[in-house]
């Protein structure tokens, strides 16, 4: 019985081969969509899961004015000691670096420096080498798999030497596999902390410079018994350093860390949970949008089929066959989708990285959850898409249907069917005003109030003979400014504390430091508002004259930038008198407010050049400045970073969800393009006669699309009306996740009605058209 089922689904399906595409199509896309949406969340979600400790396992961190997922060097020593009970690693992770393999260069972008004990709190898959001592010994490094390949090809690596920043010559003792994409360490390689353990400082409690201390605790030990004691461990070891500022070291849960957005200065950003629940929430849309597909098509289908089910029930066919007929339709069209979306999945997977910034292994969709998810989707995608339709053909009288035919208004179906349609249409706009928010943030973070010029500009370091660099930048025509810094506006790496109590601000605050040359304010365009700009003059008075920024004055509590010149304030035990006030910029990213800054002439620490191009000749003038630095710098390899990248930089993880939104947004308009197509065609089939007898009347074509589209405006207004406060309010809260975001103007919802409208629009009319060029001769001798 259940095989004739699937062979009259099959025949039927045949012979309906536009309605069986369509359906297919928008099933596999959806389908697709949906089970790369949970691996994506999956993999987002499974954030460190994968490590044995990863219950017992914290990282501790400061909370002084701001959280900082750093500590000193000095934490780990002491935390040993005074914490037996606990396994402590010290992890020191660095940007930039450069490897030395025989006579061959590689630049590197991230490695790290861990104890011995690193791999005992965390699991790693060892190719070669001991886990247990490969890091003991100093001047040891453990590679990944890709570096090891990278540096010896095919060769056994271990007992291989490479040399580090032209300073360190290391050993490998080890090989891992590649991290997984959902971990929060990342890293090309492992030094060993003896390397360098004895020059660093591991005394002072605020010597801060980027090291992270993890901890793995025993199974019956609570966290918060170890947290309640480290404000007397801190006050313990460290009573001198935190008497003018407050220090609180917190533990702060493996698992977690991926998710806190408290903590935003370290390599790989926290995203927030909501988001990725928001992505699920557009897989669910997506597989609702192609599942009202289903149940449109199957109901305006099912009034040509009303004449086949009275037949079968006049020869004694039971409502129950008639339902398990629709529902081996409905089944066989699902798994035939669920074939061809597995199969556009696994071409799609490799893709992922490049187009989303997330790996995910093709292994992963044979993994039990995904099985067992992918199950319950098809099972709940057959169940939706099948059984109103099931029910509706079954409960058709035969009488009726063999004498006059099944109406479109029939058993409410018409109704239900436009309800449908506005539930599609909604769904549409939710997506489409929620992709043009992402879309106007992300512009915003790039392009909009930061305070500065980022065009055209590039940085890179100053090398070994900066004032012989500095000299052939000016020479190079293809430049059109030069500045050299600690760093540019979007590069920050130097903070020290400021107060001023004859202000009245006797409790310190944190402000950068910038260290800068005479050209840097003319060349970023950094707006003085008062006072003087930088000069090429080291002051030698006990009291610095500096130029600080907006912020820093209005923490002072001056009103002014003309009231702030002259004013004094501490950094530290210095006394500072204020001799410029710049505008405010943006130095790190727009998740949080503007910090205070002070900009100061000191050309000791000027480590990065940066330099405008002219737009007419980029290319040939990085080459350029590429042969000279190289001339300049022999041992090292030159490399530049675009300002505008950097900037781009501090918001990968919103670039990956706005990628991921855009994309599968475009998907769910397209099922719901495919839809609509699929329900006008079907109307044109069913109202044949009438548009012949109106050609015949004088209708004209234009009318006649008129005729059509008319029917689904109204539906489009009230998709808009139900769709936009509850897109609003999404989007909103979303938003609220950034101390400077965009507000939310009528001009999106305007657009993305019209957006709506225009698709609308052209789906409907190319077989409204079609069905309106008809010769109405032909149409009437046919019906």
């Amino acid at each position: 019985m259940i095989r004739n089922y699937f062979k009259i689904a099959f025949r039927t399906l045949m012979h309906n081969k536009t309605y069986a595409l369509i359906n297919i199509t928008g099933l596999a896309l959806g389908l697709a969509a949906c089970v790369v949406i949970f691996l994506i969340v999956q993999n987002e979600l499974g954030y460190d899961n994968y490590h044995t400790k990863a219950d017992q396992t914290y990282r501790i961190t400061l909370h002084g004015k701001d959280y900082n997922p750093s500590c000193a060097f000095a934490i780990a020593p002491a935390f040993k000691n005074e914490f037996p009970e606990a396994e402590v690693s010290q992890y020191f992770p660095e940007q930039g670096g450069l490897v030395s393999v025989d006579d061959k260069k590689y630049n590197l972008k991230v490695y790290a420096y861990a104890d011995q004990n690193f791999s005992r709190i965390f699991d790693f898959s060892w190719l070669a080498g001991n886990p247990k001592t490969a890091l003991q010994e100093p001047n040891t490094v453990v590679l990944t798999e890709s570096e090891a390949r990278k540096y010896f090809q095919d060769k056994d690596a271990i007992g291989k030497v490479i040399k580090l920043n032209n300073e360190h010559d290391l050993r490998v003792t080890g090989i891992i596999k590649d991290l997984p994409s959902n971990t929060h360490l990342v890293f090309s390689f492992l030094v060993s902390w003896e390397t360098i353990r004895k020059n660093v400082n591991t005394s002072n409690f605020w010597s801060i410079q980027g090291g992270m201390v993890y901890i793995a605790l025993p199974k019956n030990e609570p966290a918060k018994a170890i947290e309640a004691r480290l404000p007397a461990f801190v006050q313990k070891n460290w009573a001198a350093d935190i008497a003018w500022e407050k220090g609180l070291l917190l533990l702060q849960p493996l698992k977690e860390i991926h998710f806190d957005r408290r903590y935003l200065n370290q390599i790989s950003m926290p995203r927030s949970k909501e988001t990725i629940y928001g992505l699920a929430g557009v897989a669910l849309f997506i597989i609702l949008t192609a599942c009202i597909n289903f149940v449109n098509l199957a109901t305006a289908q099912s009034l040509k089929r009303g004449k086949e089910v009275g037949i079968r029930k006049t020869l004694g066919a039971f409502r129950k066959q008639l339902i398990m007929q629709v529902m081996g339709e409905t089944t066989l069209l699902v798994l035939v989708s669920v074939i061809i979306s597995l199969l556009a999945v696994m071409l799609f997977l490799p893709y992922t990285e490049t187009l989303l910034d997330i790996r995910i292994e093709t292994a992963s969709l044979f993994k039990q959850e995904m099985v067992g998810a992918l199950l319950v989707i098809v099972i709940i995608t057959i169940l939706l898409a099948g059984l109103y339709p099931a029910f509706i053909q079954s409960g058709f009288q035969p009488l009726k249907a063999l004498k006059s035919g099944i109406s479109d208004n029939s058993n409410g179906k018409s109704f239900l069917r436009k309800g449908l349609v506005v539930v599609q249409f909604s769904i549409t706009q939710i997506l489409l005003v929620g992709t043009l928010i992402v879309g106007s943030q992300m512009d915003f973070f790039l392009n909009k109030d930061i305070g500065f010029d980022k065009d055209a500009i590039v940085t890179f370091s100053t090398g070994e003979k900066p004032d012989v660099l500095r000299q052939k930048l000016l020479d190079n025509p293809g430049v059109q400014h030069t500045s050299f810094a600690s760093g540019g506006p979007a590069y920050n790496n130097s903070f020290a504390p400021f107060s001023s109590p004859e202000l009245g601000m006797t409790e310190n605050d944190v402000t950068e430091i910038k260290q800068v040359d005479e050209n840097y304010l003319s060349m970023y365009h950094i707006k003085l508002l008062a006072g003087e700009p930088v000069t090429k003059v080291i002051t030698k008075d006990t009291v610095a004259n500096l130029i600080v920024n907006e912020t820093l004055i209005k923490r002072l509590g001056i009103s002014s930038p003309e009231k702030a010149i002259g004013q004094r304030f501490f950094i530290g035990d210095q006394p500072i008198r204020i001799r410029g006030v710049v505008q405010d910029f943006q130095s790190e990213s727009k998740h949080k407010k503007i910090r205070a800054c002070v900009i100061m002439y000191n050309p000791n620490s000027f480590w990065q050049a940066s330099v405008k191009l002219r737009p007419e000749k980029m290319r040939e003038t990085l080459a350029s400045i590429e042969k000279d630095w190289s001339a300049l710098n022999p041992k090292s390899l030159f490399s530049y970073e675009f300002m505008d990248e950097r900037i781009a930089s501090l918001y990968t993880q919103e670039y990956k969800m706005y990628n991921a939104f855009r994309m599968f947004s475009t998907i769910a308009i397209l099922i719901g393009c495919l839809g609509l197509y699929g329900l006008v065609s079907l109307m044109a089939v069913q109202r044949t006669k009438e548009i012949g007898i109106r050609k015949v009347m004088g209708a004209s074509v234009p009318g006649l699309v008129v005729l059509f589209v008319n029917q689904f405006i109204w539906l489009i207004l009230i998709a808009f009306i139900v769709a936009a406060p509850v897109a609003w309010f999404a989007m909103d809260k979303w938003l609220q996740e950034f101390a400077y975001h965009i507000n939310i103007g009528p001009e999106i919802f305007l657009l993305s009605i019209i957006t709506t409208m225009i698709i609308a629009g052209i789906t409907i009319s190319h077989q409204s058209i079609k069905a309106a060029l008809m010769n109405p001769v032909k149409s009437l001798k046919s019906e």
